[in-house]
């Protein structure tokens, strides 16, 4: 959980904060939700092509952390580095960790979810394979790496892990103020670099020949098939497009939160894959509007009530939202429902 401030003055539910900063909350909100939006990503790319939930997704972005944490500690970068320093370490952690998270999702669908698509398992069969791999991930993290740094080794399931600090790449200063909203470095480089990279993702599977295959393969595999689309390069091409936009995220939040530990994916892919159900799980804008609008929901209810119940209310919105509207906010896109 991303720790926030407590909201609630005894049992006084703190409306008068939310209405007398909502411009400084709904900030937070965007800068927040568009972490959720990139990660979302990768699930929604997956599901749209293949009807998989990865829930292995959610260590994708972790490996991501620790690829930022290793570049960063191997070049011995300390806090506030000199700004041309700094913009050369935030390319090189982005290199690293879309190369490390791209990896990862890629090695995880060769060697897990291709012998069983090759013996036509049923779904759920993928389902627990990918909480199988989410665990193993986050045990292997949690046990070797704190090892090599030097840290305790943490216990094996249900203790709270290490938390591994970062270098402050960029110290947080405010740009500019309006209406009374002070908007800093950190959270405006953080939501336009979100909003880019998902630009450039669906500029991709929408404009280009490699994302028409995409889209064909998503709509129809056997039509896809002998129109002469390999339908295996397109599966490698989705988890390689998901876990770079995880990597993606993942330097966004080292340079926000400035901290990692193994089963920090876990509460943020659950959110993530909510962020993508509540858009239109398959859709990729919806993805985008489904992770600012849970950022922005989060934090308005954590400066409501509390910050441990920022949780809660994620949920509690995903199940009104699909009451009314059943497959998201702006539905299927990537292919047309199948039966």
């Amino acid at each position: 959980m991303i720790p926030r401030p407590l909201s609630m003055q005894g049992d006084l539910v703190n409306f008068a904060d939310l209405f007398g900063h909502i411009g400084q909350h709904t900030v937070d909100g965007l800068s927040k939700g568009a972490i959720y939006a990139l990660i979302a990503l990768g699930y929604t790319l997956v599901y749209g092509v293949l009807r998989l939930i990865n829930f292995a997704h959610s260590e994708v972005f972790m490996v991501g952390t620790f690829a930022v944490l290793g570049l960063w500690t191997a070049f011995g970068v300390q806090n506030n580095p000199p700004i041309g320093q700094a913009i050369i370490f935030l390319v090189l952690g982005l290199i690293v960790a879309a190369i490390a998270s791209g990896g990862t999702a890629l090695a995880i669908e060769r060697i897990a979810y291709r012998p069983l698509r090759r013996k036509n398992a049923p779904p759920l069969i993928f389902l627990i394979t990918a909480i199988g791999l989410s665990l193993v991930l986050v045990e292997i993290f949690g046990l070797v790496l704190p090892k090599l740094l030097g840290e305790a080794v943490p216990s094996i399931f249900g203790r709270a892990r290490i938390i591994l600090g970062m270098p402050t790449i960029i110290e947080q200063k405010t740009l500019f103020t309006v209406l009374n909203t002070s908007i800093t470095n950190i959270q405006l480089i953080v939501f336009v670099s979100a909003v880019v990279m998902m630009a450039m993702l669906d500029w991709f599977i929408n404009r280009t020949r490699y994302g028409r295959g995409v889209r064909a393969v998503a709509q129809n595999p056997e039509t896809a098939a002998l129109m002469g689309v390999n339908q295996e390069r397109v599966i490698m091409l989705i988890f390689v497009l998901g876990g770079i936009m995880a990597g993606a995220a993942a330097l966004l939040w080292s340079m926000r939160f400035g901290f990692t530990q193994s089963s920090i994916g876990f509460v943020l892919g659950l959110k993530a894959f909510t962020a993508a159900v509540l858009g239109g799980i398959g859709n990729l804008r919806g993805a985008l509007l489904g992770g600012l609008f849970l950022g922005i929901v989060e934090v308005y209810g954590a400066t409501i009530f509390a910050s441990n119940w920022e949780d809660v209310i994620a949920f509690v919105v995903l199940v009104i939202v699909l009451m009314f509207r059943p497959t998201g906010i702006l539905g299927e896109s990537l292919g047309r429902a199948r039966a």
